[in-house]
């Protein structure tokens, strides 16, 4: 057993991410009431720094400041620090992520933020190498020690900008949506939009999921061929990408330059779970075989290397692994050079070199290759005079041959722990997919991981926890939480017509009202009113690449107001909205999830209610069809629910379809009731 020289206080955590610090000279500490009580007993700064597991500039970081006996000497003398994992803890990284941004105008992580004794931030950035970083905590020990009163004023501003930002106001006026405002917002977005390569212009590109969907509902429901195109052309490039594990399925993180070529190597799970959504809706509408092939074997990735066997998602797989050399390397696991290939492949190799561009095109660096494909399969069928079916089953041995051989590298390290908002992400993945495809097995694992969220995650006093990790669940859940889980049940609802799922959804979005919801502001703030204070409570409203967590509920309530005939609800998510309005028609691309709310408030919201023996074939029948202003109510008996009630008829299967309480005469057929739909806005 490896013996080391240093231990700290982290070796008493589960987050892999505070595990890997336990062994660093710096005298690491936890956040929790005990460090912060010390930080105020001693009288020193603190420092805060935050970061995850699979993150490649923290490693970068660690090495070079953190386990450097020089630096932990400067570090342990005249601060408490406290690692934090963004992940288990995004409450505290929200505030000093903030605090740096106004301090910097950017961020990132690591994120490092020095504060007072009481937690105030004064000084903050991400990533600094070791000189640098040993100056700027000698200047700023040295403020603190001969003029606390300046550090005080720096505190004193900082957190009033901090507590100011992102608070939004109410907006008292009356408004109404429409397309014209949808169609504002798009051609705003429009001049950051790159045609070309798909994503937005330039590098690094994102896949941000949430833009896509709600571009692909905008272009279908008002035909416009440009964005349905701009759409199309992102999904197959990431697809085709490098940024797209070509062997062993699943998305990176981003690509860093602009033709989705070379990833960020980490393998994140909130990234997958919505890209499975994604290309599962593309499918839908497009019939697109490369999103179907995608999906799956995405899915296959994700069960394969992110699932243990109680039905929990592993959070993600680190950018960095061990290369042949025995240092650690980003992306070391996934490239090849054209020697190992030609070595395994034999007389494939060349036809193999074509197909993912084992040339200039899909060069990196030290003499490696990122495998990255171009959409041009019928040139290489008819150069090398075999079928398609013969080159696809060429494909498939070459993926199954190159994972077996890839697995005799050193493979990423793994987190493993368990988000509950995560989990309900990739939950909703499966039920899409399932949605799409009628593939059993993806509902099977869909209810696997439904019903380990409802045992181990929800507690008796109505809360969720955020964290499970070794068999305990632990940290009293934020607001992305309830509202992914949410989301995440009122479909598998609509996937299963189980009653307990849309029953538990409005109990834990009712749990919402009493814990994070601002009266006053019509709002939901991220943190629990029972959690312990930070310097500020958060509200969490701009879509990134998970959208905002009060964009999800605002969604959730606008539902499940159909679902219960609940007009406090609704109320309540039109508010929401009206608060945003003004900055998603100004800026789309951070408010997409916002955007797909007021497509719904826009047009005409379907409700279609399916009563009888048969639903379940109904149900396959409607879900072969992209209808993104619909939800779906059903029953084989019998229901209570405002949506079913007096719809039972015992000898025939009856669909309903209503819009805002009107509906028209049942019909027995699907395609019938499909006619009385209108897709466009």
């Amino acid at each position: 057993m490896k013996k080391h020289t240093y231990t700290n206080n982290l070796i008493n955590e589960t987050s892999p991410y505070l595990l890997q610090h336990a062994h660093n000279p710096v005298n690491w500490y936890a956040w929790n009431n005990e460090t912060l009580e010390l930080a105020k007993r001693e009288n020193k700064l603190i420092l805060v720094s935050i970061g995850y597991s699979s993150c490649h500039w923290c490693h970068v970081m660690e090495h070079e400041c953190f386990e450097d006996e020089e630096v932990a000497l400067v570090m342990n003398e005249n601060f408490i620090n406290i690692k934090v994992d963004r992940e288990e803890r995004p409450d505290i990284d929200q505030v000093y992520m903030n605090a740096v941004q106004l301090i910097t105008g950017r961020g990132g992580w690591p994120l490092n933020c020095v504060t007072l004794p009481d937690g105030r931030p004064i000084w903050g950035g991400t990533y600094f190498p070791k000189e640098n970083w040993i100056n700027a905590l000698n200047q700023l020990s040295n403020l603190y020690k001969d003029t606390p009163e300046k550090a005080i004023e720096y505190a004193v501003n900082l957190t009033e900008g901090v507590k100011n930002s992102d608070l939004i106001p109410k907006n008292n006026n009356q408004i109404d949506f429409s397309v014209t405002d949808l169609k504002s917002a798009v051609n705003e977005w429009k001049q950051h939009m790159d045609f070309d390569l798909g994503g937005r212009k330039g590098a690094p590109k994102f896949p941000m999921p949430n833009n896509y969907q709600f571009l692909l509902r905008y272009a279908i429901q008002t035909e416009d061929s440009e964005i349905l195109n701009y759409v199309n052309t992102s999904l197959t490039n990431m697809a085709l990408g490098g940024i797209y594990d070509q062997i062993g399925g699943g998305f990176a993180r981003y690509s860093v330059d602009n033709k989705w070529h070379v990833p960020h190597f980490e393998k994140m799970l909130y990234d997958n779970g919505q890209l499975v959504s994604l290309f599962s809706e593309a499918y839908q509408t497009t019939k697109n075989e490369l999103y179907k092939n995608t999906v799956y074997q995405t899915l296959e990735f994700i069960e394969r290397e992110q699932t243990n066997n109680e039905g929990t998602f592993y959070s993600s797989l680190d950018a960095d692994s061990i290369n042949a050399k025995g240092k650690l390397e980003e992306g070391a696991y996934y490239v090849w050079t054209k020697s190992e290939l030609n070595e395994i492949l034999g007389e494939d190799f060349e036809l193999f070199s074509e197909y993912y561009n084992v040339n200039y095109y899909g060069f990196w660096e030290h003499n490696n290759y990122v495998l990255i494909r171009k959409d041009n399969t019928n040139e290489i069928v008819k150069k090398h005079q075999i079928t398609i079916s013969e080159l696809e089953e060429k494909v498939t041995t070459w993926q199954e041959t190159l994972l077996k051989e890839r697995n005799k590298k050193d493979t990423p390290r793994l987190d493993d722990k368990s988000l509950t908002s995560w989990n309900a992400l990739m939950l909703k993945g499966y039920i899409d997919a399932y949605k799409v495809f009628n593939e059993q097995h993806f509902l099977d694992i869909a209810i696997k991981n439904a019903t380990f969220i409802y045992t181990k995650q929800l507690q008796e006093n109505g809360n969720l926890n955020h964290n499970y990790k070794n068999g305990k669940s632990t940290i009293n859940g934020y607001l992305e939480d309830y509202a992914t889980v949410i989301d995440a049940y009122i479909a598998l609802y609509e996937a299963t017509f189980n009653e307990l799922w849309l029953q538990t959804a409005k109990q834990l979005t009712d749990y919402t009202f009493d814990h994070f919801y601002d009266v006053d502001r019509v709002m939901f703030y991220f943190t629990s009113n029972e959690d312990p204070n930070l310097i500020t409570r958060k509200m969490e409203v701009e879509d990134n690449v998970i959208p905002a967590s009060n964009s999800i509920m605002a969604k959730n309530l606008f539902k499940l107001s159909h679902y219960f005939s609940n007009s406090y609800y609704l109320k309540v998510s039109k508010q929401m909205l009206i608060n945003m309005k003004d900055r998603a028609l100004k800026y789309g691309s951070g408010h997409s999830n916002w955007l797909q709310l007021m497509a719904d408030f826009s047009g005409d919201f379907y409700e279609i209610a399916i009563s009888g023996k048969d639903v379940k074939n109904k149900l396959i029948e409607i879900n072969k069809n992209y209808i993104p202003n619909k939800l779906i109510a059903g029953s084989t008996k019998k229901s209570n629910l405002p949506l079913m009630q007096g719809r039972y008829n015992e000898t025939e299967t009856l669909i309903y379809i209503c819009v805002d309480g009107a509906c028209q005469l049942p019909v027995t057929e699907t395609d019938k009731a499909l006619n009385q739909l209108k897709i466009k806005l």
